[in-house]
């Protein structure tokens, strides 16, 4: 709940308010020392935006409107401020979703969806695709070690139809597998719901602490907009 509402905090921020930017990249950080976890893993694991990033860099460039020259470009003002809210709103949400991931496990992630009145069914669904996304991944590796012990290796588009036969075979020994676990799992009382240990009971204090984050936050973007006006 903090880290979703954080996020709506950031997205509803105007561009323009620079400096709240700056405040919220601060509690990031402040969370990221709180939780203990390597300044080097969060990096790498922030990654995964590089190809938005690569994206928004070329919007100022493409942009219309006035331009400003800029290390010798011509960049679009308008495109600048554009490039700059996708990479700061984009940045800031896929941190605290890093932040979220690395510090909480996927079974208490399911059981909080599942407490938050998350409809069952998705909840379900995303458990069993946390459960077998290393059995697929498995498939894949053993799948390959066998076409190269065969002699293939990929080295142009005459490879592909190989590759295209493989994902077909991939798919639907995945989907065989899904009808033996439903088969097995309905022999063993499967009755729509999987039963879960006690969830862990949270108290007000808990609640004051987790929410003291996104409301940090809501209060640097209230005063930005009070400042401005």
């Amino acid at each position: 709940v903090a880290a979703v509402t954080f996020i709506f905090v950031v997205v509803a921020t105007p561009p323009t308010l620079y400096w709240a930017f700056g405040v919220y990249a601060l509690l990031v950080l402040v969370l990221v020392l709180a939780a203990r976890l390597p300044l080097l893993t969060f990096a790498k694991r922030m990654l995964i935006e590089v190809p938005f990033v690569i994206f928004a860099l070329f919007i100022p460039i493409v942009g219309t409107g006035p331009r400003v020259e800029v290390l010798g470009l011509s960049l679009s003002e308008a495109g600048l401020i554009s490039c700059w809210n996708i990479l700061a709103k984009g940045t800031l949400g896929v941190s605290i979703s890093v932040l979220l991931a690395s510090t909480t496990t996927a079974r208490d992630l399911l059981s909080g969806l599942e407490r938050l009145k998350v409809p069952n069914l998705l909840v379900q669904i995303a458990g069993f695709m946390l459960r077998y996304v290393y059995v697929v991944r498995d498939d894949v590796e053993r799948m390959r070690i066998a076409r190269e012990s065969r002699g293939f290796h990929v080295k142009g588009p005459a490879q592909w139809k190989v590759l295209a036969q493989a994902g077909a075979a991939l798919f639907v020994r995945s989907y065989e597998r899904g009808e033996r676990v439903h088969l097995a799992m309905l022999s063993r009382g499967y009755n729509g719901s999987i039963p879960n240990a006690a969830p862990v009971a949270l108290h007000t204090r808990d609640w004051l602490i987790a929410l003291m984050f996104p409301l940090s936050a809501l209060a640097a973007l209230l005063t930005a907009l009070a400042t401005r006006a």
